[in-house]
């Protein structure tokens, strides 16, 4: 009932798409103000996604990457507090005072192993090295470009309030919101803009999975694998069991469940019986419950396997996010902004760099995807992947976008994503996102109702 109540309170106050189309949106000059200041921005924008797209420092290591964006900043006008929640690379920006506080999300840590060129031919930039294959050299950009949209409007006593931007470390590993949250960085918070890159432009009112983060250790005795090897008790044979058990328990757990895995060590060489062996892993669910109920699952299979081989095992939580919570008169919001901006335009060039870049990825060459997408209904079950975000939703209400920054159909967290997020491809997707997320802040500002 609430959920209901509070969507008529909007569409009474908004008015149907039709409306916005004929008429433009609430504040429309506000909008075209912060537009304008994005636009005004633009190559300064590409040039810190460009920069942090280069430097491709991975999680916790984003010493370059959340520097440039907080210089930046800074240089807007900014307060900045840098190494926040005991983090190096985590800071805040804030500008104005007093209520109400928004919140705008930033990320920039790549992803290790996936380098790649700004090409549509896969080569790798630096062998070995890491690459932005989840767009978040232009996740930080973005959201800082619409920080300094709305900057402006306060700056000129247009609105009044408090824009505070979030630079997030770590989203792809220990999770930097969860210590962000934990500290009490969003306790103030009224409300927190967000977006990520995608292959589609979209108000984003799904969920996300939650996510738990662990290490199984298995412990033995070494031995002479040829000469005397009944002395020796495996680590890596009960790293293997293990393994067996939880590929075993994929066929009894609900189809929401996903379990990845790597064997991080497991010997040094043949002729030793290894004594020291770790399996890194995550297990995901639609729900912290769920991913609650399939972990003690877990620590049964390890004990089991380590008591099977006469080892010993050692289970270490490392991190986790919770699912995210939608918010639909929010995303309302997103969606109204977005249909007032209109779709991508692109270039031939561009979009055949993409059907080039897709047929050598191995999927239909269908180009890019510019449209904004028709406002959908939430899933009961979110269709894959995690984020931290998800623990930020749980304490402040957020407000989420995608917005196309690759081609359509190809592997997310691959080097086609890296090879799209270096070119114009991932800028127009960039000043997007920043946009809508301007004029969605603009409604927050502005009209309390909304708030």
């Amino acid at each position: 009932m609430l959920k209901r109540a509070g969507l008529f309170v909007l569409l009474t106050w908004f008015g149907p798409a039709s409306i916005w189309a004929s008429q433009g949106p609430p504040h429309l000059g506000l909008k075209q103000s912060a537009v304008q200041t994005i636009d005004r921005e633009r190559d300064q924008l590409r040039s810190l996604a460009d920069s942090i797209w280069e430097y491709a420092e991975t999680a916790l290591r984003e010493k370059q990457s959340s520097q440039v964006v907080a210089d930046y900043l800074q240089s807007r006008g900014f307060r900045v507090e840098r190494g926040v929640a005991g983090m190096p690379t985590a800071f805040l920006a804030e500008y104005g005072s007093g209520r109400p506080i928004i919140g705008v999300l930033g990320e920039y840590d790549a992803l290790p192993g996936i380098s790649q060129k700004a090409q549509p031919e896969k080569e790798p930039l630096e062998p070995g090295g890491a690459g932005h294959g989840c767009g978040h050299n232009l996740f930080g950009p973005a959201s800082a470009g619409a920080a300094v949209a709305v900057k402006e409007l306060i700056e000129a006593g247009e609105l009044s309030g408090t824009i505070r931007f979030y630079g997030t470390p770590a989203e792809e590993a220990v999770g930097g919101k969860v210590y962000m949250v934990k500290a009490g960085l969003f306790d103030d918070v009224d409300a927190a803009l967000a977006w990520h890159p995608s292959t589609k432009n979209e108000a984003d009112v799904q969920s996300s999975q939650a996510i738990v983060d662990f290490k199984v250790e298995f412990f033995g005795r070494a031995a002479h694998a040829a000469y005397d090897p009944w002395n020796g008790r495996s680590a890596l044979d009960g790293a293997d069991l293990f393994l067996h058990a939880l590929n075993l328990m994929r066929e009894h757990v609900r189809p929401t469940v996903r379990i990845h895995y790597v064997i991080q060590s497991g010997g040094d060489v043949p002729n030793i019986v290894p004594e020291h062996a770790v399996v890194w892993c995550w297990v995901r669910d639609s729900t912290r419950a769920g991913v609650e109920h399939v972990l003690q699952r877990v620590r049964k299979a390890a004990s089991g396997a380590a008591e099977a081989t006469e080892t010993t095992q050692r289970l270490e939580l490392q991190a986790g996010d919770y699912e995210l919570l939608p918010n639909r008169a929010g995303g309302l919001l997103m969606y109204q902004n977005l249909q007032w901006l209109g779709p991508i335009d692109y270039t031939s060039r561009e979009q055949e760099f993409a059907r080039t870049l897709q047929q050598n990825a191995g999927v239909e060459p269908l180009g890019l995807d510019g449209s904004i997408h028709l406002w959908r209904e939430t899933a009961r079950d979110p269709e894959g992947g995690s984020t931290d975000v998800g623990d930020v939703s749980w304490v402040v209400p957020v407000i989420n976008l995608t917005a196309t920054t690759a081609p359509v159909g190809v592997p997310w967290h691959g080097w086609a994503v890296v090879a799209s997020g270096g070119t114009s491809i991932g800028h127009k997707g960039m000043e997007l996102a920043a946009k809508a997320m301007a004029a969605t802040a603009i409604d927050l500002f502005a009209e309390p109702q909304a708030l």
